[in-house]
C-alpha cells in the first residue's frame, strides 16, 4: 500500500509539477528584478562605544551605607535607563546640536535611525551605523561628548553632583558586509514559493473529481472493462 501511495504522489507531481516550478521561477525573476544583487551595494559602517555609569554614594553622618550595595544597584539601573535615553528624540536633538556647532549637519531623525543601544554585564553599549565612515566617527564623538558631559541633564535627580558617565571603549568604524538575512533572502523566497506551489498542486488534486487511473475507478467499487493506454 505505501508503494501505491508514493506512486500516486509522483503521478500528481508529474501532472501538476509545473505549478510549483512556475511559482518559484516567477518569485526568482521578480526578486532579481527588484533587488538586483549583481549591483554593488552602498557601503555601510558600524562603530561601537561602551560606557559605564558611576554614582558617588551619599555618606550621611552616622548612617550605614550597606558597603555600597545601593550605589552599585543604582549604577546598574542607570545603565538600563540610559539605554532608553540614547534612543530618544531629546538625546538625538542634543547630539545633532553638538554636531551643528562643528559645522556637521545631521538631523536628529538620522541620528535616531543610525544609533542602537544595549547593555551587557552592566555596561552600556552604543553602536552607530552610517554609510560614511567619517560621519560614523563624528556621530560617535558627539554621542560620547553628550553622554560624558551632559548626562546630568537627562537624569538630574541621580547624576547631578554625584555621578557621571565614563567612556571605557571606543571602536573603529568597521565596514559591514551583507547580513545573514540578506544572504538568505533570495533562496528562502524561492523555497517558500516552491512549497506554496506544492501545496496548491495537491489542493487542486484534492478538489479534482476526475478519474484517471484503474485504482481510482476500483476504489469506487466499479469494475474496469478496459483501459486506454497513455501511448
Amino acid at each position: 500500500m505505501p508503494t501505491m501511495e508514493l506512486r500516486a504522489y509522483f503521478d500528481i507531481l508529474r501532472r501538476r509539477g509545473w505549478i510549483p516550478l512556475l511559482l518559484a521561477g516567477l518569485t526568482l525573476a521578480l526578486t532579481l528584478a527588484v533587488q538586483r544583487p549583481w549591483q554593488p551595494r552602498p557601503p555601510a559602517y558600524a562603530l561601537g562605544l561602551s560606557f559605564s555609569v558611576g554614582v558617588q554614594p551619599r555618606d550621611p553622618a552616622g548612617a550605614y551605607d550597606y558597603d555600597g550595595y545601593y550605589t552599585a544597584l543604582a549604577s546598574e539601573y542607570l545603565i538600563d535607563d540610559f539605554a532608553e535615553i540614547v534612543k530618544g528624540s531629546e538625546f538625538a536633538a542634543a547630539v545633532s546640536a553638538r554636531l551643528a556647532d562643528q559645522g556637521i549637519v545631521v538631523p536628529p531623525g538620522v541620528i535616531q535611525g543610525s544609533t542602537q543601544t544595549g547593555s551587557l554585564h552592566r555596561i552600556l553599549q552604543v553602536t552607530v551605523y552610517s554609510g560614511d565612515a567619517e560621519q560614523a566617527r563624528a556621530i560617535a564623538a558627539a554621542v560620547t561628548a553628550t553622554l560624558t558631559a551632559d548626562a546630568h541633564l537627562f537624569m538630574p535627580r541621580l547624576l547631578a553632583g554625584q555621578g557621571a558617565v565614563y567612556l571605557i571603549h571606543r571602536g573603529e568604524a568597521a565596514a559591514l558586509g551583507p547580513s545573514l538575512r540578506q544572504r538568505l533572502d533570495l533562496p528562502l523566497r524561492v523555497l517558500l514559493a516552491l512549497l506554496a506551489g506544492l501545496a496548491i498542486a495537491f489542493l487542486l488534486e484534492y478538489l479534482d473529481d476526475s478519474l484517471r487511473t484503474r485504482d481510482q475507478v476500483q476504489a469506487l467499487g466499479l469494475s474496469v472493462l478496459g483501459e486506454i493506454p497513455r501511448k
